[in-house]
């Protein structure tokens, strides 16, 4: 059998300055290029982990099956622990120089992000001095930007990024493969012990509990109580997407086609949403968690700032200047209608060229726009506008079914909202990264209906095609795994999880409320206020 041929790190950078998608699995050097485009899972999720060792992500999101088609892929092996680039769509650079290859080969991972960091706090000017001094106005030591566009908001980023440096474990090479080995021997053991295998007697619970609250729905309409169908109907939706949550991942038969249509018929064809585009924002969750302008979760997101996962750059503006401020009491209400939102991006998704896939999966774009055609035939045409009466009637019947599926996105933003968002750079190993930015919803089981399993979101992200009817018992297991390695697991109750996330948003909105102070005060006494 032909031998893999070696290639150096330097060789690798060299291919991806060249335009290769190239990812490290299990040691091996793989060319996706040909694969880009036939991903179901879309061409983002590979962009980003382009120069990484993906052994991990790839391990938990396929099957054995999969994995093992990824041989032919395959162009040579690595041979020494690997040091992991920066993606290009994330701003890696990899200039080809002939001599040398990509210019920073040479470097390890984490002094090249220690200088990056040291060169963006040391560069960007003015640096604000937080403390004040009774009513006084902190300032900076430079002339003031204009407009508050270019408010400065690198020294909240520093002391963000130095927390997290403090509270977990070191990003050290040894450190970090040491959390590494014990997590690949966390998920053999969660594979032999039987936590894939899916519990079919739990659905067939569920699907008792769909249809009762979808025949009480249509009794509510017949007798014309309309609030009342409604609100069954808001209920009946918030239900059923934790099965399209599970078909979306391939947890329910572990069959791509099988559980892809049941995704489309409960996400698409019964709710109106998109499960492509969930896929795309659910696998490339951390980049997704970009709210401008209505809220900021992070001192980083105080300034304008380059989406790569939409491919766009937000531009801070006077719409986000106004919004930022009241988003701890602005935060329930767009919840609350958060829906209509994800009825735009799911529509956005489909009609743009992020959902065209080739090969086996080509298929899953026009059978999801017939399906959400057909959804808003029975839902906008059959319910709303021939079975309702009035227009204030319609209107109230939109915003009730609509609001009562709230709690989902409420829980799915405590999960991640009240975590942090910092960039840790490229040596921050995958189980680490995850339990840094989500939390887990703790709740009795016997209310494991109304969360739906998606309260284990740290759980749930370290291994996400784990049956969410399996998380509770596999939550004892990631506890000692925590407890093994040292990073820190946070779980907290759903009121105290609220009180987190107004709270962090509450102290966000403070921090841009005395940036502007500092603005203001600057252009309008030319003072410091320094004291």
């Amino acid at each position: 059998m032909h031998k893999p041929k070696i290639l150096t790190r330097a060789d690798v950078g060299a291919l991806i300055a060249a335009g290769d998608t190239i990812v490290i699995n299990e040691g091996m050097v793989l060319r996706l290029n040909a694969w880009l485009d036939h991903h179901p899972g879309g061409r983002l999720v590979i962009q980003h982990m382009v120069g990484r060792d993906a052994t991990d992500e790839i391990s938990i999101y396929h099957s054995s099956k999969v994995i093992r088609t990824m041989n032919s892929y395959r162009i040579g092996r690595i041979a020494e622990n690997w040091v992991n680039f920066t993606p290009p769509i994330r701003g890696g650079l990899f200039a080809q120089d002939e001599k040398n290859g990509p210019a920073d080969i040479s470097k390890d991972p984490i002094s090249i992000h220690a200088e990056q960091l040291s060169q963006f706090f040391s560069t960007v000017t003015p640096t604000l001095d937080l403390k004040l001094e009774d009513d006084s106005i902190c300032t900076e030591s430079t002339t003031v930007p204009e407009p508050p566009s270019n408010m400065d908001n690198t020294d909240l980023v520093k002391q963000a990024l130095e927390h997290d440096l403090d509270q977990y474990p070191s990003l050290d090479a040894l450190t970090q493969r040491a959390i590494v080995e014990k997590y690949r021997a966390l998920h053999q053991k969660i594979k032999a012990e039987g936590y894939y295998d899916c519990q079919y007697r739990q659905y067939a619970k569920e699907m008792g509990r769909y249809l009762c609250i979808f025949a009480a729905f249509f009794v509510a309409l017949k007798y014309e109580w309309f609030i009342t169908s409604a609100a069954l109907l808001g209920l009946f939706w918030h239900q059923i997407m934790f099965t399209a949550h599970d078909a979306g991942h391939q947890g329910i038969t572990h069959n791509f086609v099988i559980d892809t249509l049941i995704g489309m018929f409960v996400a698409d064809f019964c709710c109106g949403l998109s499960i492509g585009w969930w896929k795309s924002s659910h696998n490339e969750h951390d980049p997704d968690l970009q709210n401008a302008p209505l809220f900021a979760t992070s001192p980083s997101y105080l300034a304008s700032f380059h989406s790569s996962y939409y491919n766009f750059t937000f531009l801070w503006d006077k719409a986000a200047e106004y919004a930022i401020p009241y988003q701890r009491y602005t935060y329930y209400p767009v919840m609350g209608i958060a829906r209509f939102n994800l009825y735009i991006l799911s529509w956005c998704h489909l009609l743009s060229r992020r959902s065209t896939t080739l090969g086996s999966s080509k298929w899953t774009r026009p059978t999801e726009i017939c399906f959400m055609s057909v959804y808003w035939f029975l839902f906008g045409y059959c319910l709303v506008w021939r079975s309702i009466p009035t227009w204030p009637l319609r209107i109230i019947f939109i915003l009730v079914s609509h609001i009562i599926t709230m709690p989902l996105h409420v829980q799915i933003t405590l999960s991640h909202w009240a975590m942090s968002t910092s960039d840790l750079g490229e040596s921050e190993s995958f189980p680490q990264h995850q339990l840094r930015t989500t939390m887990d919803v703790e709740c009795p089981a016997w209310l494991d209906f109304i969360h739906g399993g998606l309260q284990f979101q740290a759980v749930h992200h370290l291994f996400p095609c784990v049956p969410r009817h399996n998380l509770r018992r596999l939550q004892q297991l990631v506890i000692g795994f925590c407890n093994e390695t040292g990073i820190k697991y946070k779980r907290l109750g759903f009121v105290d999880g609220n009180k987190d996330v107004l709270g962090k948003l509450g102290e966000v909105a403070a921090q841009l409320d005395l940036m502007i102070k500092c603005q203001k005060h600057m252009a309008e006494t030319g003072e410091s206020g320094l004291h």
